[in-house]
């Protein structure tokens, strides 16, 4: 371990994980206690032409903690790695997540987060991208209620030509709860021919409920392909009002609209466990969020 510490400069106190050959795996962050802070520390290390999952858990088995969490990933030359993240933080937590990934050529990341949020919630992923061929996908999903709050913030820097990135967000946000969605892609000088994409869209289901959207594009490079869009609206009162034609209770419509529109984004996760994982998570969290401000 010290020598895959030493390789990749990672902070040798680190847990390590190193995918050597295809393979899954599952990381569980458990916050079980109430009024202290915790701080850990991950790498992740995926080796040239392997292809890896990492299914990755935040729980709040506790009430009111801070919980901070640094995870940094390397991906070698034509690896690939697709990490899900769940976040189950508790309503009165703090939690703060940072990824820092770095891209070898060839190489392919691909991320989808979902949070339920807490009291303050952050959830934050740095990409180096070097181009050459790489690609890159940032996927999130945000499912607030009561007073919760969730921050998902993402920054991809491309350094090389011939690089993609592929970005969807899509979140609710109900009662009192604030969604918060930062994203920055910089096409840094020279790096041609860069195709960057990027989309926040959300819905607002109560007046005192607020998102707040930044998606920025920082070009500095000639011959490049970049957009982004952002939409932040309602749910379609007719479409709801034909399910409660059909017979289908309004919370119980309300909720399987709200899934249907975030589908897209679990439709985008390729392993087909961590998938249905994905898709479990987003019914569960709908049918808490039906409940309101029962937190």
């Amino acid at each position: 371990m010290a020598a895959i510490a030493a390789d990749h400069a990672i902070e040798p106190r680190a847990s390590i994980i190193q995918f050597n050959g295809d393979d899954a795996a599952s990381v569980r962050f458990v916050s079980a206690t109430d009024g202290t802070s915790h701080h850990a520390r991950l790498g992740v290390v995926v080796k040239a032409g392997v292809s890896a999952v990492l299914l990755e858990s935040h729980e709040g088995r506790g009430d009111r903690y801070l919980a901070n969490t640094l995870i940094e990933i390397f991906l070698e030359e034509g690896a690939k790695l697709e990490r899900i993240v769940l976040a189950d933080d508790a309503a009165e937590a703090v939690a703060v997540t940072t990824a820092i990934v770095k891209v070898a050529a060839g190489a392919t990341f691909n991320q989808t987060v979902l949070t339920g949020g807490a009291r303050r919630q952050r959830i934050e992923t740095h990409v180096a991208h070097p181009g050459a061929h790489a690609q890159v996908r940032l996927d999130g999903i945000y499912l607030l209620n009561a007073q919760r709050h969730a921050d998902q913030t993402t920054v991809v820097t491309h350094g090389g030509v011939d690089g993609v990135t592929t970005q969807l967000t899509k979140g609710m946000v109900a009662d009192q709860a604030r969604g918060v969605f930062q994203g920055r892609i910089i096409v840094a000088e020279g790096a041609d021919q860069t195709d960057a994409r990027m989309g926040h869209h959300a819905l607002i289901l109560s007046d005192r409920a607020e998102i707040d959207a930044k998606p920025e594009l920082l070009i500095f490079a000639d011959d490049v392909s970049c957009a982004h869009g952002n939409t932040i609206g309602a749910l379609d009162e007719e479409a709801v009002f034909y399910a409660r034609q059909r017979g289908i209770p309004e919370l119980e419509a309300r909720a399987m609209l709200t899934q249907a529109f975030v589908g897209e984004v679990v439709e985008r996760i390729e392993h087909d466990g961590a998938r249905e994982i994905a898709a479990a998570w987003v019914a569960k969290q709908l049918g808490r969020s039906e409940e309101g401000g029962a937190e």
